[in-house]
């Protein structure tokens, strides 16, 4: 299968779609969308709107309905084939109909239809989902909204069909969108960033634990909308009850009142401060063409290719010794540096930083799949865990694959998850983590890749928490039901959420508890939080939705594991889809016009309303690079939007890698790379200071280190004191240096300066303090030696 490049329409046919109006209201860490698309058909003949677009993948799609005129009709949820037949029937009748369904292969994509909209009629469609925030390495709350859907690259023999993305580049997007946001909590707002342009905040109320924003008006559509929300108060563990619905029956899902518990788990400083010296890691790069794509779209940035390279060279200097490592990059087919995962020791660092220098984005598709099958075919190297990271564009076809091989998986190793530029899947990145008892990432706008990669390899390090357990107290009469998996991953000050479903009677006043226990590093600890059953007011059903939500997907993976009983569970999904109202990968939102009216005359015309796409006007190179046979590939011009066959040869589509090369590369190479092709800046002073500190963690004394410092050579060696250690006295000056220039970058260098201060103490060398007095005058600092770890 492939993907269509552009508009449907080459005759500039008019999209029916006009606008999208979403309203975003979040409390505490929850979210509730509601988005508004506005339709018209100024055509002379009725159209179907056919509409492929990304949510996010663990959104909870709660309701959907068509506004015609002065008549509102809400769509019910109903089993998938049901309700494609119903909107067929009737299509074909001339009744008008509306269908939003989540694609089979991965759970972040829908396709919403709008048929039989009459010419010179206009349409509105409400759309409307809750989702839970996640918390960053700063405590910030992110929200996307994603505006970008890339192409999702299909790989051969992979089950179901691809989806059929309509895309253009940014700028030729037809439609609008606006955005307005409402944050409430019981603590203030401090602030709300976002890569997009945002109105100033307002605050509604004196205490500032109200306020609203809204995006900028004329959004380009050249990135998903993201916003980081801080409260002023760190986060705090609470737990939500809310009532039942009354109408749903008692001892059902949405009958019986459910909690949601939000756990921040404190592990003591004396754990915290200590990192693991043993584990395999396991780096797993995109090399697809799509990777030397703009990190956020400027030419003028580094390609996502190069910020991974630089990560790479990062990540390796902070590995302690006596780990094991091995790297792995995979586009169509897959490589790896080392047969098998090696000791951790300046030789083979050294040969891995060569091969990683001559990493591009130039191993075609995005087959994800075979290299993991071939990681979890090694065996686990005795008291040495498995740490896999995994960074990616997130361009896949067949995510629910690859997050079930992880989840298959997931007893032999944690798994961290890098999405990398506008429009990585948030299935497959958040659903690699999730089961695979890591944490996610998300590299967008003007982020930098390092920072939240050390981040998660601090997780790494961090012993892993074992012999997780949850246990209730209720009052007598209370019984609980699990609706969450069960929790197979704590990090420190990191969310852990539970859904639990409460049945029976208790009195207003009465109280319950809940205790997470687990083991860390060997010690038994706990976390406890006592809460009302009285229901909070307000909530309406949201925690209910997203208690179906989490419920719904652990039946999902159940149906594509089991061997027997598959009918059962799908039987399971749909039964719950269609009481709480939230949708499946087994059934679907359908809406028909029932009232009377005449019916639609002649044959429908079909419009694809394009989604963004970042490739859709990539480089010619980068897509030629990302070809993969037997897939055909798209060489595509900006402005050359196509549809029919006839259109392909003129857009660049062949069916060889000769072909493409001699017709594409011939035809404007030299401008192409030119304008298109990323420039890569200098190297960061920082990135090459890192490049030159050895495995044991210690630095050389040569001409490179003095250059990095702002030194000549002979500076450096008349300062060092006498009797000092040439290695001793370069580490020192390293160590130095970073503290007084890269304070803002330290959770970059922090770990590979504390290999080197444990190198330095294991030398008991004489004269530290005073290397570091001189060191101090040579560079034009006052770092204290404790500072250092000293």
């Amino acid at each position: 299968m492939m993907n269509r490049c552009g508009l449907l329409t080459v005759n500039k046919e008019p999209v029916p779609l006009k606008s999208i109006e979403v309203e975003l209201e979040v409390r505490d860490h929850v979210a509730t969308v509601v988005s508004t698309l506005n339709y018209e058909n100024k055509e002379d003949k009725p159209v179907e709107a056919v509409f492929v677009f990304p949510l996010p993948g663990d959104a909870a799609v709660c309701h959907f309905s068509a506004k015609l005129g002065q008549t509102q009709i809400v769509a019910e949820v109903k089993e998938k084939q049901e309700a494609r037949e119903e909107y067929n029937d009737a299509l074909s009748s001339g009744q008008q109909a509306f269908l939003l369904e989540e694609s089979q292969q991965s759970p972040d994509i829908f396709s919403l239809s709008v048929g039989s909209l009459p010419p010179g009629e206009s349409a509105s469609i409400r759309l409307e989902y809750v989702t839970e925030l996640a918390v960053q390495a700063d405590d910030g709350l992110r929200f996307s909204l994603p505006a970008v859907l890339n192409p999702r690259y299909q790989p051969q023999g992979s089950e179901g069909s691809s989806v059929q993305v309509t895309s253009v580049p940014a700028s030729l997007v037809p439609y609008s969108l606006s955005l307005s946001a409402r944050v409430s909590s019981a603590r203030p707002v401090s602030k709300v960033e976002s890569s997009c342009s945002l109105d100033p905040l307002q605050y509604l109320n004196t205490d500032q634990t109200q306020a609203t924003i809204k995006l900028s008006a004329g959004h380009k559509f050249d990135r998903d909308v993201e916003l980081l929300i801080y409260y002023k108060d760190a986060h705090q563990p609470t737990a939500v009850v809310e009532a039942g619905q009354a109408s749903a029956k008692q001892g059902s899902l949405m009958g019986d009142p459910v909690v949601m518990v939000s756990l921040y788990p404190e592990f003591p400083q004396s754990v915290m401060s200590t990192v693991a010296s043993c584990g395999e890691f396991v780096f797993l790069l995109d090399r697809s063409g799509s990777m030397e794509c703009s990190l956020n779209n400027s030419k003028r940035e580094e390609s996502r290719i190069s910020g991974a390279r630089d990560t790479l060279l990062l990540l390796l200097k902070s590995l302690p010794i006596g780990c094991y490592f091995n790297i792995y990059s995979f586009g169509s087919s897959f490589e790896h540096i080392f047969l098998k995962s090696v000791e951790y020791s300046q030789q083979t660092m050294e040969e891995a930083l060569k091969k990683v220098e001559e990493m591009d984005a130039n191993l075609g598709g995005t087959e994800i799949l075979m290299p993991l099958r071939h990681i979890y075919s090694q065996p686990c190297i005795p008291n040495q865990p498995r740490q896999l990271f995994v960074f990616t564009d997130g361009e896949v076809g067949n995510t629910k694959e690859v997050v079930d091989l992880v989840k298959k998986n997931s007893g032999s190793h944690r798994c961290f998850s890098f999405g990398i530029g506008e429009g990585a899947s948030s299935a497959l990145i958040n659903g690699l983590a999730k089961e695979g008892g890591g944490h996610a990432q998300f590299i967008t706008g003007t982020d930098r890749m390092q920072p939240k990669v050390m981040q998660s390899l601090r997780f790494a390090l961090q012993p892993a928490v074992v012999d997780v357990s949850v246990t209730w107290d209720l009052p007598k009469g209370v019984s609980v039901t699990a609706l969450s998996p069960p929790i197979t991953a704590v990090f420190q000050g990191q969310r852990s959420l539970i859904y639990a479903q409460l049945t029976g009677q208790s009195s207003e006043a009465a109280e319950g508890s809940v205790t997470v226990k687990y083991s860390l590093a060997g010690h038994p600890s706990q976390n406890q939080l006592n809460f009302s059953l009285k229901p909070a007011e307000d909530t309406g059903l949201t925690v209910h939705r997203l208690a179906a939500r989490t419920l719904i997907r652990s039946l999902e993976v159940e149906e594509r594991e089991g061997e027997e009983e598959k009918d059962g569970v799908k039987k399971k999904v749909v039964e719950l889809s269609v009481q709480s109202g939230v949708s499946s990968s087994f059934t679907a939102f359908i809406a028909v016009n029932k009232t009377d009216g005449e019916a639609i005359q002649g044959p429908l015309q079909r419009r694809n309303i394009p989604t963004v796409s970042m490739f859709s006007a990539a480089p010619r190179v980068a897509r030629c690079a990302a070809f993969a046979p037997p897939v055909m590939m798209m060489c595509c011009d900006s402005l050359a939007l196509c549809d029919t066959s006839a259109d392909f040869e003129q857009c660049g589509y062949y069916d060889n890698e000769e072909e493409c090369s001699d017709k594409v590369f011939a035809a404007e190479l030299e401008d192409t790379i030119e304008d298109t092709m990323p420039n890569q800046p200098p190297r960061d002073p920082l990135l090459q200071l890192v490049s030159l500190q050895k495995a044991s963690g210690c630095w050389q004394l040569d001409p490179d280190l003095a250059e990095v410092l702002g030194k000549t050579s002979e500076e450096v060696e008349k300062s060092k004191p006498a009797l000092v250690n040439n290695e001793v006295w370069a580490t020192i000056l390293a160590l130095i240096w970073l503290h007084g220039f890269k304070m803002d970058a330290k959770e970059e260098w922090e770990l590979l300066a504390m290999k080197a201060a444990s190198w330095l103490r294991a030398q008991n060398a004489p004269g530290v303090t005073e290397c570091v007095e001189a060191g101090n005058a040579l560079l034009g600092f006052s770092v204290e030696k404790n500072v250092l770890g000293l």
